[in-house]
């Protein structure tokens, strides 16, 4: 009689000779594992969907599929049994990756023990981690690798404590991430290869040649170029489309260019594949590519989710991110722009000196144009399919001021607005709506703490900018009395608490706070 060897034993000697020589793929865990990405996030194996695509596979993972078509339809078979037989949690198996409070009897020491915690390298794949070559700070909780935006605000608090080889390590990666992929993802993980985060790599390096010295700025002008030109890819498509919009450029009608968010894919995020599609669900019929493009926009602007994005401010299904030029990332463009400039300057070349400066001045004059209402005295997102601003106030209106780039009676005004609609007890709430998303009222964050903070010097506005920081300094150090942590936001009206609202529950650590709080308490000044 012969023996017919069993599939499932030939692959099981598979899995186990290729262990040891695995090279992880760069595409995203929900492209590799198919159906099995899909019915892990829909039977809810881990409350949070991020936990899964974050895990680590002990064998390929299409030889993981294979298996899980072949035994899937076993009566005994048990989903949660064969995710943990198969992947590991990359965090508990690294040593001295443990982000959990600790035992401290300052927030001083608080601060300086938590850079340690959510010290990681990793030069090396690893799952969904793509490596990166130097250390490198985490925000925290669920957030285990290095995000682009997050960084530039623990990098503050990091040169505030005079850790500056840290923050080059930092810079560096984020180069080495350009240099690879053209651009900045959101995080060094294979799932976020799509789409980007705010553009603060020109503030980082600024931040550096502040230290360094201005050679700074020509070290890193070719990697400033690649994300700039990342940012303005598709100019040349742009009268083939409906709108004037072509990926992240959107052309004005008076053919000025601004940018939007985007997103390269069209499909639910896969950490928040359960999420998306629910959000789907409720949008009565919406097609769900463009309902997946708005929220994977969103999630490139830092802002998942606010009322910025939503038509109904009480419905995320109404979310439009791709219809929005918003003020922020043009402010943030500008600023990269000005950057450049500054560095070809520096290289002696005058032709690319003047291109760039003349490409802000332009972009400057737009945000002012179209971005600015003279009803509300705000800067506000502009819709350019409805040709309007959105009527949303949101704190990403101060960054004009932080930039510089509004005169001082318009300046002025702004700033009214800011201290009577936008400060409360805590410190400088997100919007003026209240709609349970966590980049709404009642939550206040530090990033916008930093850049009102420092529009308002820059504007000689030192009173108001030391009652902002006041506030929200007190704020940071009650809930600390009461937690012995500092979180990832606070709510600023109704505190001192921790901030509510948004797809996951409140994040320890956590990065960007501790840095805001490190460089506004010790007073840290940058060049811009």
């Amino acid at each position: 009689m012969v023996s017919i060897p069993d599939p499932a034993d030939k692959l099981k000697r598979s899995l186990a000779l290729s262990a040891a020589r695995l090279k992880r793929s760069r595409r995203s865990p929900d492209e590799m594992l198919g159906d099995l990405f899909a019915d892990v996030q829909r039977q809810k194996i881990f409350a949070d969907g991020k936990t899964f695509v974050d895990l680590k596979p002990r064998s390929r993972l299409s030889a993981i599929r294979q298996e899980y078509r072949l035994l899937r339809n076993d009566p005994d078979f048990d989903l949660k049994d064969f995710v943990h037989r198969h992947f590991d949690d990359l965090a508990q198996a690294m040593p001295g990756t443990n982000s959990a409070p600790p035992t401290v009897n300052s927030i001083a020491e608080y601060i300086e023990q938590m850079w340690r915690n959510l010290s990681r390298h990793h030069p090396h794949d690893d799952g969904s981690l793509i490596g990166l070559p130097h250390k490198y700070i985490v925000p925290g909780g669920r957030f285990d690798e290095q995000f682009y935006w997050d960084s530039y605000f623990i990098m503050l608090g990091l040169a505030a404590d005079e850790d500056w080889d840290t923050v080059r390590g930092m810079i560096d990666n984020i180069a080495y991430q350009i240099k690879v992929y053209g651009f900045v993802p959101t995080a060094n993980r294979s799932y976020f290869l799509s789409r980007s985060q705010p553009p603060v790599f020109a503030l980082m390096v600024r931040l550096l040649a502040g230290h360094d010295g201005p050679r700074t700025l020509t070290k890193y002008l070719p990697e400033m170029l690649a994300e700039y030109r990342f940012w303005m890819k598709g100019m040349s498509h742009l009268s083939q489309t409906e709108h004037f919009a072509y990926r992240r450029v959107v052309q004005m009608p008076d053919g000025s260019m601004l940018n939007r968010y985007y997103d390269n894919k069209q499909t639910a995020r896969p950490e928040s594949h359960r999420e998306d599609n629910e959000t789907v669900a409720m949008s009565n019929g919406r097609a769900s590519d463009k309902l997946f493009l708005h929220l994977r926009a969103a999630a490139e602007s830092g802002w998942d989710f606010s009322s910025r994005w939503l038509k109904d401010p009480l419905d995320l299904s109404s979310i439009h991110t791709a219809d929005i030029v918003p003020v922020d990332l043009n402010v943030l463009l500008l600023v990269l722009e000005e950057t450049i400039a500054e560095a070809h300057n520096r290289r002696w070349h005058p032709l690319a000196k003047r291109r760039y400066r003349k490409l802000a001045l332009s972009r400057k004059r737009a945000i002012n144009h179209y971005l600015w209402s003279s009803k509300e005295n705000w800067f506000m997102d502009y819709n350019f399919h409805d040709d309007e601003l959105t009527g949303v106030m949101s704190l990403a209106g101060i960054l004009p001021l932080y930039a510089g780039v509004v005169r001082r009676p318009r300046a002025q005004k702004a700033i009214r607005r800011l201290e009577t609609d936008f400060l409360k007890a805590g410190g400088l709430v997100t919007t003026l709506q209240v709609t349970g998303q966590q980049w709404d009222a009642p939550n206040g964050w530090a990033p916008l703490h930093w850049f009102a903070s420092q529009a308002l010097r820059r504007y000689g506005e030192d009173e108001l900018a030391n009652k902002v920081e006041d506030r929200w300094l007190r704020t940071v150090e009650a809930v600390y009395e009461q937690t012995g942590a500092l979180v990832e936001k606070y709510n600023v009206v109704d505190g001192p608490i921790a901030g509510g609202g948004g797809e996951y529950s409140v994040q320890e650590g956590f990065g960007w706070t501790n840095g805001v709080y490190q460089a506004l308490k010790r007073r840290f000044k940058t060049s811009i």
